[in-house]
């Protein structure tokens, strides 16, 4: 059990995001290092379409982009993607996947896998709201600072679609407004510090 826990101790990113944050993605992506010692998990709106983002976001990122699935491992370095009309959430060190829990009308999967990741991640928890109609996650950011988390906005002006992230800081419970490059900054920044806390 103690090596399944000291496993799970680096910080994971979630950046959630609907329409137009394919641009937040590849502009967030670009600036971050491949060797910070952080997990991305990109948790984007798709109900019916196929994601591509796992065949899209390699060619702006050194880091290995992966398509979840049923009991993968969460590790450091690695970028993943959540699939279309699934749940996420995390057990074990593992990413565990369940029929979407709203099918109709606007879908919940950020609000869902922050949750999850508050109940059952021991490593520093990261939240990044992009570009999206909608507050998804918005719910679930004030749990995210609960449990000692960091919460991101996208600047709204540099959002293609500002609904998530004027949701988001509607919340009250985002610590910082900042355009993706910035956001890929505070994560450098605040790996660095979680890697010297060790």
């Amino acid at each position: 059990m103690i090596a399944k826990n000291a496993a799970q101790n680096f910080p994971v990113v979630c950046v959630g995001g609907s329409a137009g944050g394919l641009d937040a993605y590849i502009r967030l992506l670009q600036h971050l290092p491949a060797d910070m010692g952080v997990a991305i998990v990109i948790v984007n709106h798709l109900r019916t379409v196929a994601t591509m983002l796992h065949e899209i976001l390699p060619h702006y990122t050194e880091m290995p982009v992966e398509l979840i699935t049923e009991r993968l491992d969460i590790e450091p370095n690695h970028v993943f993607i959540i699939p279309e009309k699934r749940d996420l959430h995390v057990l074990d060190g593992e990413f565990r996947l369940k029929p979407i829990s709203k099918p109709r009308g606007w879908p919940d999967v950020i609000t869902v896998f922050m949750r999850s990741l508050t109940e059952n991640w021991d490593g520093k928890l990261i939240a990044v709201i992009v570009s999206g109609f909608d507050g998804d996650g918005a719910a679930a950011l004030c749990g995210i600072k609960e449990v000692g988390g960091i919460t991101i906005a996208q600047k709204p002006e540099t959002a293609g679609q500002p609904d998530m992230p004027e949701s988001a800081i509607a919340s009250g419970c985002i610590d910082y407004i900042l355009s993706p490059e910035d956001i890929a900054k505070e994560i450098v920044r605040i790996a660095h510090d979680e890697s010297n806390v060790e």
